[in-house]
């Protein structure tokens, strides 16, 4: 596998030539923040999924209200996107455009237009480097294995400083999933702004957030990584929650 020396090159090369896992179940590999905590309360996330075997590749930002309220914002329809596994009955979801812009080796940003502006710088540390050269070197099938992924989660949320981690486990809607990253860097620094109104410093959450048995990062981190969700199978779980427009789904910011 190739050791790229900065973050865009690294994402630019994976979205020229993406590599899924092996199998017969829904998979995916792309990259993006696994998630970013604000002063305010509000919560970001990004996905940028270069191939996946539901659809097309994506984009999804993720937006939590401090009062907890999720919204999956995608490019493509909920049930080809991060939506799939986690717009539960409570969450809502919208479908627009999502703009990414790399200005430079460890900078780039986010904009849906409208709605958010998003720029992040990002940095590598001695504990990405050394969580990067082990998800490098874990051959596929150890990766998708839940016991070493719950294992990696264990040491990596505390090594990396940021809470729990959840790599493996149940998803909202229902589906088991297991995720791999193999490269990461920090979020050095971040700005924000919903609907003009600037989301403040990154800064951890009085309570870390969670979405089924995926935990959100109290850290900004960024990441290259392949996924798997179990197959959807409608007796068993949820289907994908339809949200409204989008006056209604960040119409109010608590603050």
């Amino acid at each position: 596998m190739t050791i790229f020396e900065n973050p865009r090159d690294a994402a630019l090369e994976l979205q020229r030539n993406p590599i899924l896992w092996a199998g017969s179940d829904e998979r995916a590999t792309g990259y993006g923040v696994m998630g970013l905590p604000f002063a305010s309360g509000h919560y970001l996330a990004l996905r940028n999924m270069a191939a996946t075997t539901i659809g097309p590749g994506y984009r999804s930002v993720w937006h939590r209200m401090p009062n907890g309220q999720w919204t999956f914002i995608s490019d493509a329809a909920p049930e080809q996107s991060c939506a799939r596994y986690f717009a539960s009955d409570s969450a809502q979801t919208l479908n627009t455009e999502i703009e990414i812009h790399w200005d430079g080796p460890t900078s780039f940003r986010v904009s849906v237009p409208g709605l958010l502006e998003w720029r992040l710088e990002l940095a590598g540390t001695p504990a990405t480097l050394l969580m990067s050269a082990l998800g490098r070197r874990l051959p596929a099938a150890a990766g998708r294995g839940e016991s070493l992924r719950r294992m990696m989660a264990r040491t990596a949320g505390p090594m990396l400083g940021a809470g729990r981690m959840g790599m493996a486990g149940t998803a909202p809607n229902g589906q088991r999933f297991a995720a791999a990253p193999w490269m990461i860097w920090t979020v050095s620094r971040s700005t924000a702004t919903l609907r003009g109104a600037d989301l403040g410093s990154p800064l951890p959450l009085l309570r870390q957030a969670q979405l089924g048995d995926f935990w959100l990062p109290q850290r900004g981190l960024f990441a290259l990584a392949n996924v798997a969700f179990e197959n959807f199978d409608p007796a068993r779980h949820h289907p994908v929650h339809y949200g409204s427009e989008m006056n209604s789904v960040v119409g109010q910011q608590d603050g």
